[in-house]
């Protein structure tokens, strides 16, 4: 189908792009990559008057250090992410879950601060920005920022702390140098939105693990993370027997969607496994 017709806004700053916002109010749509509004907009879903696309934005893109944080533009793309040295040495779990999303020309377009704003519990971003700490800056009205804790973001399903008239500008995340980190997750066909999803990053010393941290995807209606997990964790050697049992409870107190045969079980069940694994490969076990 083709989208219904509307006027099409290109700022060239997060002020211009606030200032559009005000004025167009529920007529506008914000562009990032595009990869959620477009098929919307092509089935005709939703019919803004307005669409800014924040793609001219140029202090919206791109990977800087700023001490024991690395800063990174809500514009900035997967691709971008999976280049950047500095994600990949202080932030290397991002990389690892950024790397399964979707196939190449997805991730070519879609951009970090779009899927973070999107909040599709079963995206590949909320999870392993949840477990490493991260810090996101919404801009508003009059040149005003705030910052909010990633587990403070997610309100609901498919709603973040981001209000009407607010742009999220930046993602700034606690370098995490030295930490193992895997992503693991289980989809039925290749490309598909993740079943369950696991974000597990480790700092692991003499064979045992020091800290962890474990997010979960699709297993409600945010991105959660596992903190009981995280605390049985410290101190076990990064062993089969030692993880499998600190983790044994991850899925208590979750609610996943029944979507697959009715039965919220099976993605408990899957949580449970894909941690395990996720955490002895990120403790390098």
């Amino acid at each position: 189908m083709i989208p219904a017709q509307f006027d099409y806004l290109a700022p060239g700053s997060v002020e211009e792009a606030v200032a559009a916002l005000a004025e167009h109010g529920d007529e506008a749509k914000v562009l990032a990559g595009g990869q959620s509004l477009l098929p919307i907009l092509r089935m005709r879903l939703n019919a803004p008057g307005v669409v800014i696309d924040l793609g001219r934005i140029p202090e919206l893109q791109g990977v800087t250090e700023d001490g024991d944080h690395l800063v990174i533009g809500a514009m900035t793309t997967y691709a971008a992410l999976l280049a950047s040295e500095a994600v990949s040495m202080h932030a290397a779990l991002l990389s690892k879950a950024v790397a399964t999303v979707a196939d190449p020309q997805i991730r070519h377009r879609g951009t970090v601060g779009g899927a973070l704003v999107h909040a599709d519990p079963a995206g590949d971003v909320g999870a392993p920005a949840l477990a490493l700490g991260a810090e996101l800056v919404i801009a508003g009205a009059g040149g005003s920022t705030r910052t909010v804790a990633a587990e403070d973001f997610f309100e609901d399903l498919f709603t973040t702390a981001v209000g009407e008239g607010e742009l999220l500008t930046q993602i700034r995340i606690p370098k995490h140098t030295g930490w193992g980190a895997h992503y693991e997750k289980f989809v039925r066909v290749s490309h598909q939105w993740s079943i369950v999803g696991v974000a597990a990053t480790v700092r692991s010393e003499g064979g045992s693990i020091a800290e962890a941290r474990v997010g979960l995807t699709n297993m409600g209606s945010t991105p959660l993370r596992a903190r009981s997990v995280e605390e049985a964790l410290v101190g076990q050697p990064a062993t089969d027997e030692a993880v499998r049992a600190a983790v044994a409870s991850v899925a208590e107190g979750t609610n996943p969607p029944s979507d697959l045969n009715g039965d919220a079980d099976y993605r408990k069940h899957l949580a449970t496994v894909l941690t395990r694994r996720a955490v002895l490969a990120a403790a390098g076990a």
